[in-house]
């Protein structure tokens, strides 16, 4: 390039243009040009209007005409530097040119290809129309010839007007080529971006019955017709609250239709709001649909009681219910009949779990046993092992007779209407005396075969196995008398009998299945919970694919710990299961807030007042499994009297958590942990806030620890002890003292540290204390019968002669509950 003087003018790195050239100043005899390029400014030496020559000419071959301070080499590099950036300028702007002239072919090429496909489909629509014209003409034509009476000669042989040709393009040319080739179909129904751009074939189509419908409508307005779509009347659902938009998808109507409809009534609403069935049925009727009331209690018509036919029936295993009295050997029994050592397994030798096994005896009968806890704690267990069982086992110890567990055990097996088979225990001990037991047992009409009963009694020895298949013969003689059957090709039924959240399986249920199969994969509800079944695992740890009736098995796969005593349905979907899970869980939250909520004001101040005169000690519990959880909560419950009451803050199954750990601190309670512990995160924070835990295996102790902590909440009971009577002869007044009685001491003692009441006249005047007691001029701290003393009164004068003092002393007496 070439500035205005002639002079040549240096390229710039990075593509920088002559305008970059500031200006040029003289530096000794050499012209230089000062250039700015984007990065920094450059200073290049220009010769003085002369042109180098060669590698030698210039500036790089004549030293003397060089700037001061630059080598050859330095002015040989930047020189090409110079060149280097001129040629990439030149690259760039070529580049840069070729670039858009392929996006402008690019851009014409697009707009080719959207007009054409514009065309095409003017053109088929065009021919669609014509067609459906030509159809209407030709049935019109049709019609009018059958309605005429003779048709003319003339018309008959008139032929028939041709269609309208329809004009070949060509995509049609290029679908010939593709059918006449075999067609390529694999790419029929994908989508390309010039589909997606021109919003041609790959938009949305009209289905087959919409262009039915359409040629119809087309057809009837032809022939002067009215169109009228026919109504299509439905059933709708109805709640007993129903949102506006959801009322108007189940009739399929516009939500604006259906709003206006309910202005229209004088109910000014949106599409979010809700709505009463009435005005609900109101509005359907208007529509002219039809209303199917339903409630939400409608979700669980699902698992309605199916009858099963007579032929479908087979036999099943009976179910047997060990119950009795703590101690007296039930699960000891059950030991000996499976040989096995549970009772080894329980905290302080007594059974705290209902725990479910089958037995197979030697003359190959299958039993299913249930074995329940037998102390005062677990009422609601054994009423459950008495509501799933088919015949209850009384055990009895011989040495020990009827005891209160056993009566309540009576009292269950009669309410579920269950035979009753005794089994007198430990036989085998030098106290046994099985004519008492069967004595006591009259009392609370339980007659035995040996008392000319109908129930039947059978010695057994869990120690020494004596009688112990005489009572496996009584209980198969029974279940024999029962005929029990059940359908095993059904869906599955079962009872929750116990249920625990197991750290490494999740909520693990213990159900015993009382009608169908219960297969692995099944969807299933229970109480609040549903789930589908992971795995079944039998009484021995294995695992089954199924269980049939009567067969007790440890279900995993629920999303939360059931009750225990919930019924096990199987469903058909998930959607059912999750639908009536849902519809449970909120009718029992509404129940509890119901049951604790004050409709009155008077009971709200009842409410408040009884909190305030009763005293409550807080607790959370957490047990291993459900039974223990159910079990501590009302054996709390009836802890208490009209002072003092424990209340159970949360009750849950599983280890103690961080989340425990924190409600316990905001409660101000202790956490009681029933064979469980807590994990470190829960045990550091326990720490840190001062939260105590204590961890219990017998729930004995842990009844006995609360029952004693809230009998320290109890005020203590003030007692009164009358130590003795003094009468005053003559009252002095002492200067700085004050009156001062001059008493003798009538009956019992008198104590300086001991409460005094003044009487008069047998009448109470002054209660207090007394501000000094003096034996002649010493102060002393009693004064025994027959001596004369002084007394003054703390804050009182007004004494008299023949006035009476009463000593006594008050005692503190620690109360506790029963």
């Amino acid at each position: 390039m070439s500035d205005s003087d002639g002079k040549k003018t240096l390229g710039l790195r990075g593509g920088a243009r002559p305008g970059n050239v500031k200006q040029s100043f003289s530096h000794g005899r050499t012209k230089n040009v000062v250039v700015e390029t984007k990065r920094k400014r450059v200073v290049v030496p220009k010769p003085g209007g002369q042109k180098p020559t060669g590698p030698g000419a210039g500036p790089i071959g004549d030293p003397k005409k060089r700037p001061a301070g630059i080598t050859d080499a330095e002015m040989e590099r930047r020189l090409k530097a110079v060149q280097a950036a001129k040629a990439r300028e030149v690259e760039e702007a070529a580049a840069r040119e070729a670039e858009e002239k392929a996006r402008a072919e690019e851009r014409e090429r697009r707009r080719a290809e959207i007009e054409a496909k514009e065309r095409e489909e003017r053109e088929r629509e065009e021919s669609l129309k014509a067609k459906a014209e030509e159809d209407a003409r030709r049935k019109a034509e049709a019609e009018a010839a059958a309605a005429a009476p003779a048709p003319e000669p003339a018309a008959a042989r008139e032929p028939a007007p041709a269609a309208t040709p329809r004009k070949t393009t060509d995509r049609d040319r290029d679908d010939s080529k593709k059918r006449s080739k075999g067609g390529d179909s694999r790419r029929a129904g994908k989508l390309t971006v010039n589909q997606a751009l021109a919003g041609g074939e790959g938009g949305r189509q009209r289905s087959m019955a919409q262009m039915k419908r359409k040629q119809e409508r087309a057809r009837q307005k032809a022939m002067g017709g009215q169109v009228e779509r026919e109504k299509i009347v439905r059933n709708v659902n109805l709640p007993p609250a129903i949102v506006v938009s959801e009322l108007a998808n189940r009739m399929a109507e516009k939500t604006g239709a259906v709003v206006k409809a309910l202005m229209q009534n004088g109910m000014m609403v949106t599409q979010n709001e809700t709505i009463d069935a009435d005005t609900a049925e109101l509005i359907i009727e208007e529509f002219g649909h039809k209303v199917v009331r339903v409630s939400d209690s409608d979700v669980e018509d699902v698992i309605k009681e199916i009858v099963d036919k007579p032929e479908d029936l087979q036999g099943r295993p009976p179910v047997i219910t060990i119950m009795g009295h703590v101690d007296h050997g039930k699960t000891s029994l059950l030991d000996a009949i499976r040989n096995a050592k549970v009772v080894a397994g329980e905290a302080g030798g007594i059974t705290q779990h209902i725990g479910a096994y089958q037995v197979t005896t030697d003359n190959g009968a299958v039993l299913s046993f249930l074995d329940t806890p037998g102390h005062a704690a677990f009422t609601s267990m054994r009423s459950r092992g008495a509501q799933v069982t088919d015949i209850v086992v009384l055990v009895v110890a011989a040495d020990d007779a009827v005891m209160p567990q056993t009566i309540e055990a009576i009292a269950h097996a009669k309410a579920a209407k269950v035979p009753m088979i005794v089994a007198i225990n430990k036989i085998d001990k030098p106290a046994a005396n099985p004519d008492k037991v069967r004595t006591d047992l009259l009392q609370h009409e339980v007659i035995v075969e040996k008392m000319s009963g109908d129930v039947q009694d059978v010695e057994v020895s869990a120690a020494t196995g004596q009688g112990l298949d005489e009572l496996l013969e009584a209980i198969a003689l029974q279940s024999e008398i029962l005929e029990l059957k059940a359908n095993p090709n059904r869906a599955a039924v079962g009872a929750v009998i116990e249920a625990q959240l197991d750290v490494g399986r999740g909520p693990v249920a213990t159900v015993l299945v009382q009608n169908g199969t219960l297969r692995q994969g099944d969807i299933f509800v229970v109480g609040e919970q549903y789930g589908k079944v992971r795995a079944l695992i039998n009484d021995q740890g294995e695992r089954v694919k199924e269980a049939g009736p009567s067969v007790p098995v440890e279900v995993l796969g629920i999303n939360g710990t059931p009750e225990a005593g919930d019924v096990l349905n199987v469903t058909e979907t998930e959607a059912q299961a999750r639908e009536i899970a849902e519809y449970r869980a909120n009718a029992a939250k509404d129940k509890r807030a119901a049951a604790g909520a004050a409709t009155t004001l008077e009971q709200l101040m009842a409410n408040a007042k009884a909190n305030e005169d009763v005293s409550e000690l807080p607790i959370l519990v957490k047990a291993d499994v459900q039974g223990s959880a159910e079990a501590i909560v009302q054996a709390m419950e009836k802890i208490g009297n009209d002072e003092v009451r424990v209340r159970v803050l949360h009750s849950g199954v599983g280890a103690i958590t961080e989340t425990d750990v924190g409600l316990a601190e905001a409660s101000g309670a202790p956490i009681m942990g029933f064979n469980v512990r807590a994990n470190a995160s829960a045990r550091n924070t326990a720490n840190q806030k001062g939260v105590e835990i204590r961890y219990y295996s017998v729930i004995y102790d842990l009844v006995d620890d609360v029952k004693a902590a809230a009998s320290g909440l109890l005020s203590a009971e003030i007692k009164e002890n009358f130590i003795g009577y003094a009468n005053i002869k003559e009252v002095f007044k002492v200067t700085g003292v004050g009156k001062v009685a001059g008493c003798l001491v009538t009956e019992g003692v008198a104590r300086r540290s001991a409460g005094v009441r003044l009487l008069r006249d047998n009448v109470v005047i002054h209660e207090g204390t007394l501000k000094t007691l003096k034996r002649f001029k010493d102060e002393v701290p009693e004064v025994q019968s027959g001596q004369e003393c002084g007394m003054a009164f703390e804050n009182y004068d007004d004494i008299r002669p023949d006035d009476v003092i009463e000593i006594f002393e008050r005692e503190e007496v620690t109360r506790t509950l029963a």
